[in-house]
């Protein structure tokens, strides 16, 4: 990949990656007042708003983040599956959306109990968003430790193409 194409998708990767971290912690910030809010208001709009804000933001952040760091990682060096920190930040990234869009329909049913009147309080309540968000922002966190620090470590498959000799040039590449 070309410099300057590597460094355009190198940010673009990088501004969705904290794009998507920044969404997680808004996230939580709603998951806690729809859980300590005192007036009915706020708790039934904070699902009605996780619902919207999962479809909206986090979806597209995550699905773009996953595109965008296969085509970083296909495009320099580093490769899809040499290191073994760039197979562990795809496994997250996989991982991460995968349960984000299987629990999107658990958001509608959410959202559902949110938008009835005849819902309590207790009904609409629900730690399970709190909990999820808090775990996607632990492994989003992983995901950025492995970026940065690139811990050393080839795969097998990384091994056997070090074996082999240059690609092109085997210098570092950011990303």
């Amino acid at each position: 990949m070309p410099p300057g194409v590597r460094r355009v998708a190198v940010t673009t990767h990088v501004t969705v990656s904290v794009g998507w971290v920044g969404a997680v912690i808004t996230f939580i910030a709603i998951a806690v007042v729809g859980l300590t809010a005192d007036d009915e208001v706020s708790v039934r709009g904070a699902y009605l708003v996780m619902d919207a804000a999962a479809r909206y933001v986090l979806v597209p952040l995550a699905l773009l983040s996953l595109v965008t760091g296969v085509v970083q990682s296909l495009g320099t060096t580093w490769g899809l599956l040499r290191h073994h920190w760039v197979v562990v930040k795809l496994l997250i990234t996989v991982v991460a959306t995968g349960v984000l869009l299987l629990y999107l329909r658990t958001f509608a049913v959410m959202a559902g109990v949110a938008a009835d009147p005849a819902a309590g309080l207790d009904e609409v309540r629900n730690p399970s968003p709190l909990v999820h968000a808090v775990l996607a922002l632990v492994l989003l966190v992983v995901a950025t430790v492995l970026g940065v620090v690139k811990p050393r470590g080839l795969t097998r498959i990384g091994r056997r193409s070090a074996a082999r000799g240059p690609i092109r040039s085997r210098a570092r590449a950011s990303g």
